[in-house]
């Protein structure tokens, strides 16, 4: 078949799933022991980003080996812990020692333990066997000597025994079962990427049509390392024999050198062959075949033929990683692992920076979540995996922007619980200045109307301070049903007395009042497209919109508030950061007002408005 998309998408198999890689992101979905498809997608700094010079031809190879090769690491130990959906009820002595004395898990320890041990295992199967093997055959072939033929067919024979070795070791890793299936996994994500290219729909039946060979394969990159290894070790190696032979370096000293000397020249093999292998995945010329036999020959033994399951894995993190890369605000995804409180926190909170939420809604998620407060959150513990699970079902909600008293559906203020939920505004911190005035200012046996009453907030905070010392009567109006339905919630949870009154301002407002109050909306209509995403597509515009310049409602309050409120009687304005002055003018000229005030919030803003009579 004919290619008529190019993706730049590339992957790799992981432990019983698929990692893809984009330009933006990167993600990885696996299937858990239990059947369940889990996904975890992050976002990566993308090339036009990073420093101009990262991006030159054969630089940007070394760094694309580098980044995809720790990238790949972390998703193959990630992979790990995912797919082990087992949390022992009642972990052994030695593992719950590891949690509480150094708070890791023994998961943990064991995949840096593997870890260490394959780049050892490399490093001993890759650089030094083939230079102890090519040795051994130089010592009983003269010809081979380096001294006698400048290198060249010695280096030549480390580079045959260095393929060998790869291939070996190829159809070892054959004789596995759990590899055998990461191969078939290796195979999903070929298969799903040529599909796409092919410009067909990403559906398991077209992935099972498609070949599981590819261009930009990782078995072919590592052939042509290997290949390109031989040139460049031997240029280079020439000149150091002589160094050698020159200062009588041998035995131990050498071998160290040379093979330090092989690790520190991987970069230039790594980025002369991500050239290469670009270069060739431009084009299906069949010119350029026998270039990419050898390539495709080794990935007949590194993929096999995949199950559904292991497509459905390949498709879903192709369709993630290209929806990410897409859309710069579609949120990321984490495993449900077991994990450091620490760790947890700092994925979250780099997360939220961006995407523009503040990264103190981290904190509030995981100390509600825990059951523990915001100041225990510094002390280190393990994370199981049904308290992670909880977390990120309310983090993931969170990074769609929904804001996270909503999701909870509830927030403190005032030191009261209220509901909330998408029918009315969350009550903010400085609206606590408008309670305190409202209460200082009451006396026994005063009433009290609270207009735009929203959640109840203000109305039933002011009624339960004020019943802790004096009898008062409290009314909240708004003019949305919906609204009050929660107010009322909120009294009945607070057991406030506190008589609510459907109304657009004054309309349906009986008799006159000692103290008037109202948070009413006061955001330029201009300006709410602009607002942070959890105000602008959640919270009410209707509890936003405050007219072309976000004083309509305080206009029309100044009109009808006189026939409201006795004499000697106040009315108290929360308004917005640089309203309170012209709030005060409005007042001034509307009404007889004895005085008028400013009071400022705990940030120095003036925030809130006194109007005597």
């Amino acid at each position: 078949m004919k290619k008529v998309n190019r993706t730049y998408i590339g992957g790799q198999a992981v432990i019983q799933g698929v990692m893809m890689r984009g330009k933006r992101a990167m993600a990885t979905v696996v299937r858990d022991d239990k059947g369940e498809l889990q996904t975890e997608a992050q976002r990566i700094t993308p090339p036009e980003k990073r420093a101009k010079w990262l991006r030159f031809p054969f630089i940007r190879g070394v760094v694309n080996f580098g980044t995809s090769l720790v990238g790949g690491m972390k998703s193959l130990m990630r992979s790990a812990e995912a797919v082990d959906t087992t949390e022992t009820e009642d972990p052994t002595k030695f593992s719950q020692w590891m949690k509480d004395r150094w708070k890791v898990t023994l998961g943990e320890i064991l995949t840096w333990i593997a870890v260490a041990i394959g780049v050892a295992l490399a490093l001993v199967l890759f650089v030094y066997l083939p230079l102890l093997f090519t040795r051994l055959i130089a010592s009983a072939v003269p010809a081979v000597d380096k001294s006698h033929t400048y290198g060249v067919w010695f280096y030549l024979i480390e580079g045959g025994i260095r393929l060998a070795i790869f291939i070996l070791y190829i159809l070892f890793t054959l004789l596995l079962p759990e590899l055998r299936k990461t191969y078939m996994c290796h195979g999903a994500e070929h298969k799903t990427i040529n599909c796409y290219e092919y410009g067909m729909p990403l559906t398991v039946e077209n992935v099972k049509k498609c070949s599981r060979l590819h261009d930009r394969c990782g078995t072919t990159f590592m052939f042509f390392v290997l290949i390109i290894s031989i040139l460049i070790f031997a240029l280079a190696g020439v000149p150091l024999d002589m160094l050698y032979t020159y200062a009588h370096i041998q035995g131990l000293l050498e071998t160290v050198l040379s093979v330090f000397f092989r690790i520190l020249l991987l970069p230039i093999v790594a980025g002369v062959s991500y050239e290469f292998l670009k270069l060739l995945s431009y084009t299906d010329s069949p010119l350029v075949l026998p270039f990419k036999a050898p390539g495709y020959l080794l990935q007949l033994l590194t993929t096999r033929e995949p199950t559904d399951d292991m497509i459905e894995c390949a498709i879903g993190a192709f369709e993630r990683v290209k929806i990410m890369d897409e859309d710069p605000e579609y949120p990321e995804k984490f495993f449900v692992t077991e994990t450091k409180l620490s760790k947890l926190s700092a994925l979250m909170k780099k997360s939220f920076a961006s995407q523009n939420i503040d990264e103190s809604d981290a904190e509030w998620i995981l100390s509600i979540s825990l059951g523990i407060p915001r100041s225990a959150l510094s002390e280190e513990r393990v994370i199981m995996r049904s308290e992670c699970k909880a977390i990120l079902s309310v983090f993931e909600e969170r990074l769609t922007g929904r804001p996270l008293w909503y999701i909870f559906g509830d927030t403190e203020f005032y030191g009261y619980r209220f509901k909330v939920d998408e029918r009315v505004l969350i009550p903010r911190p400085e609206t606590e200045i408008l309670v305190r005035e409202a209460v200082a200012s009451l006396r026994e046996g005063d009433s009290m109307l609270d207009l735009c009453t929203g959640s109840g907030a203000v109305a039933v905070a002011v009624a339960c301070e004020a019943a802790k010392e004096k009898t008062v009567t409290v009314v909240g109006s708004d003019i949305s049903e919906e609204a009050l339905e929660v107010a009322r919630e909120n009294a009945r949870l607070n057991k406030a007395n506190v008589t609510f009154v459907k109304s657009n301002l004054f309309e349906s407002v009986r008799g006159r009042y000692n103290l008037i109050t109202a948070n009413p909306p006061y955001v330029r209509g201009g300006e709410i497209a602009s607002l942070p995403k959890d105000v602008r597509d959640f919270e009410p515009r209707i509890a936003l919109d405050g007219g072309e310049d976000g004083l309509d409602f305080y206009r029309r309050i100044a009109q009808e508030v006189p026939r409201f409120v006795v004499r000697g009687g106040m009315v108290i304005l929360e308004c917005g950061e640089d309203q309170a002055r012209e709030v005060v003018k409005i007042f001034q000229t509307a009404t007889r007002c004895d005085f008028a005030m400013v009071v400022k919030d705990l940030a120095g803003v003036e925030r809130v408005v006194k109007i005597g009579f």
